[in-house]
This record gives C-alpha cells, sequence and structure tokens, in this order.
C-alpha cells in the first residue's frame, strides 16, 4: 500500500509536471512525471544522483523497489517500494526536446518517534506541592511537538528539541504543576504530534497525598438531645493514606467519666447540662492533623405528662361559700376528674379554677350591689305590731289597748327580712 502526502503545489517547467512526495520509512512513494501536450519526446526519470531510473518504459538501473506504475505518451508514473532515509532527495523528470525539459520531485522521507517515555520525579506527591514531569520523544524525523493533559484540561510544558548527528530528532517536554487532592486518581497524558502518526501518547495516574477531612455526624437522639437521653456521636474522616489515629477530647474539659470511645464512634449515657460544651474529633495520617468540633448543648426533658389511658368518670363536688351579713348564700358547683383505674392520678386544672373563682367573685359583687340597691330604696321609720295606733293614742294606756286591739287599721306597715 503506497502513501504519499503532497508537500507544496506542482512544480511545472514548460510542458512537464510533477509533484513532491512525502512518504513514512518502510512505506511506497510515486513519482509521477506528465507531459501536457506531447509531441512524442522521450520520457525519462532519474535518481538524486542522476542516474537513470526509468528510460521510457525501461529500467537501466538494478533496483527492484522500482517499478513502472504506468507509461503512456503523457506520462511516466513509478513506484519506489520501502523506502529508506539515504532514498529521500531530488528526483529529475525529463523530456527530451530541443532543449531538454526538466522537473523536480523532492521525495521527503517521515521518521515517526518511538513510544513516548513519561516520567515523574516522584511517584506520590502531597498536596499544596508541586510536581514535575518529563515526556520524550526519540528519533523522530521531522521534530515531533508534545502536548499535555491533565483530566480535561490542557497544560503546557516546556519543549527541548536535540538534533542527532544522522539528523535525527529527539524531544523533550517538562510539565510542572501544583496538585490538590482533587488531582488524585486523574490521568497526565503526553500526547506527541508528528505528521507520520496519529494519536501516539503515554499516560500516567497522579498519586497524591493529602491529611484527613474530618466530619461529625450525629448518630441519635435525631432532635434536639434532652437530659436523660442518650447520644452517639460518629467521626468521619477521609483522608490518604487513610487516618491511622482517630481521637475524641472535650475543648477545655475533661470527657465526661462514663463517655465511651468505640473506634471513630464517642457514645454518651443519660445526658445532662454539665456535659454541655465543645467535642473534637482529631484524625491523622503521615501527611498531617484535622478536625471537627461539635458543640453540644443539652436541653431541658420534655415537661407534657402522659395522659392516662384509663376511663374517666366526672363527679360534681358542691362548694358553698357564704356572704358575710347576708341571709342567702350562693353554691358553685365544681366539677372535678376522677379516674376510674385504682392510684390513678388526680390532675387538677388550675385554668378551670380560676374560671370558678372569678365566677363567684362576680356574683359576689352582684349581690352587693342588689343589697345597696334595696336598702338605699326603703330609709326610714319600722314599727312592731305592738307599736301599732300608737300615733293616734291620748297617753300611754290608750295607745297599748289600740296596739292590743288595733288589727284594723288601714295603714299598717309591714316589715320585711331577707
Amino acid at each position: 500500500m503506497s502513501v504519499c502526502l503532497c508537500l507544496c503545489p506542482a512544480v511545472q517547467s514548460q510542458n512537464l509536471v510533477t509533484d513532491n512526495v512525502a512518504v513514512v520509512e518502510g512505506e511506497v512513494a510515486v513519482i509521477s512525471c506528465r507531459v501536457k501536450n506531447n509531441d512524442d519526446s522521450v520520457i525519462q526519470l532519474l535518481n538524486p544522483n542522476r542516474q537513470t531510473i526509468y528510460f521510457r518504459d525501461v529500467r537501466p538501473l538494478k533496483d527492484a523497489r522500482f517499478q513502472l506504475v504506468n507509461f503512456s505518451d503523457n506520462e511516466l508514473r513509478v513506484s519506489l517500494s520501502n523506502v529508506t532515509l539515504s532514498d529521500e532527495g531530488r528526483y529529475v523528470c525529463q523530456l527530451y526536446t530541443d532543449p531538454p525539459q526538466e522537473a523536480y520531485a523532492d521525495i521527503t522521507v517521515l521518521i515517526p518517534p518511538g513510544n513516548p517515555i513519561i516520567e515523574s520525579r516522584e511517584g506520590q506527591v502531597i498536596e499544596g506541592n508541586e510536581t514535575e514531569m518529563t515526556c520524550t520523544a526519540m528519533g523522530s524525523k521531522p521534530a515531533a511537538t508534545i502536548r499535555w493533559m491533565k483530566g480535561d484540561k490542557e497544560l503546557q510544558g516546556k519543549s527541548k528539541v536535540e538534533e542527532t548527528y544522522d539528523t535525527m530528532f529527539t524531544v523533550t517536554s517538562q510539565l510542572t504543576f501544583t496538585v490538590t487532592k482533587e488531582d488524585d486518581g486523574v490521568p497526565v497524558v503526553c500526547i506527541v504530534d508528528h505528521p507520520a502518526v496519529k494519536d501516539v501518547q503515554a499516560q500516567t495516574y497522579l498519586v497524591v497525598h493529602y491529611k484527613p477531612e474530618v466530619k461529625i455526624v450525629v448518630e441519635f437522639p435525631d432532635g434536639l438531645p434532652r437530659e436523660g437521653q442518650n447520644m452517639e456521636l460518629s467521626c468521619q474522616a477521609k483522608g490518604k493514606p487513610h487516618p491511622q489515629q482517630i481521637n475524641w477530647v472535650k475543648v477545655d474539659d475533661d470527657l465526661p467519666s462514663h463517655a465511651l470511645i468505640t473506634g471513630p464512634d464517642l457514645y454518651i449515657e443519660n445526658l445532662n447540662k454539665t456535659y454541655n460544651g465543645t467535642y473534637r474529633c482529631f484524625a491523622a495520617n503521615s501527611v498531617g492533623e484535622s478536625y471537627d468540633d461539635y458543640i453540644l448543648y443539652v436541653y431541658d426533658a420534655p415537661t407534657t405528662t402522659p395522659i392516662p389511658t384509663t376511663a374517666t368518670t366526672t363527679t360534681p363536688t358542691t362548694t358553698t361559700i357564704s356572704l358575710p351579713e347576708a341571709t342567702a348564700a350562693v353554691s358553685v358547683t365544681v366539677l372535678t376528674d376522677s379516674r376510674a383505674g385504682e392510684g390513678a392520678p388526680r390532675a387538677v386544672d388550675h385554668a378551670v379554677i380560676g374560671g370558678v373563682v372569678a365566677v363567684v367573685v362576680f356574683a359576689m359583687l352582684c349581690l352587693l350591689i342588689i343589697l345597696g340597691r334595696y336598702f338605699a330604696r326603703h330609709k326610714g321609720t319600722y314599727f312592731t305590731h305592738e307599736a301599732k295606733g300608737a300615733d293616734d293614742a291620748a297617753d300611754a294606756d290608750t295607745a297599748i289597748i289600740n296596739a292590743e286591739g288595733g288589727h284594723n287599721n288601714s295603714d299598717e306597715k309591714k316589715e320585711y327580712y331577707i
């Protein structure tokens, strides 16, 4: 299979035309000598040393790698297989006219680089430090170019080209960048670009060591921590290498005496307000140490008393309140709950008692107002049955007599008692 790459426009000398050829080492090069308006002139092909390769359709040169592909009045086409670097040079298409005409075809041999070699200054890098990598593409012609990719991001390296004694080239590219913990496991790719090959690359994976990332998680209780409850805090630490040591402390104080530490977990029973404070979890590896804090504030225990499930009955209780200096009494009936079950607690509703007292006070005020209005309307002189008719008697004896039999007096006065 022949591979020919045109590197420049066709070279034309009067009526003779040919093309420059670029070919990969080991492949096949094709040289075409074309004539426009040929008048039966002879066409021949010469090598860079001006030795005749083909004269018309005859090959005088004893090199079997040259083969006739096409011969006609208008074209002489010859192939050269298994091209080597020594075949590079200027080939001559010659047309026997007066004067003779010539056209030149330059053959350029492309040599692809060897597999690129990628190296890192250190096998593992600590977060925040710089790392340096080099990628080398050796033995190419022409010189290759090198690009860098870290993940999906292209980075810029510094390249150096060295030419060897046999006109071959070695290219070395150096890349320096600062790593983060997010770079751990990310591929770094060295890509070699060359006209003779495609998609030649080498890659390595970053190994980044970083100090632990620490997070405290409350396993229970789910809501606010309250007195009497139990609590478990879990210290979740991630780092590279994996944290070898995890410690729990209470800032500015000692841990509760009965606190239990199991691996990364801290367990505290029967919370109370003396446990309030900041609890800190430390995690360490060979890179460094990190911590996370949890501020504990213990709230009061719930004050709501559970309502018994036993049946209840309502018993009326009558309370009698006597009003001073009055002949009437106000009775107030208060309903209280008595629990059907034995030993059931009797709860007193303070709101109900307050309402009853307010009603009683209001009733007393109303009664006092009514009595005051009554006495205000009945001011004057009051007589007993013994005093009836005394005003009409001439003397005391007559008054007594009138009082004993004076029941027919139409102006008698009555006395009322409340």
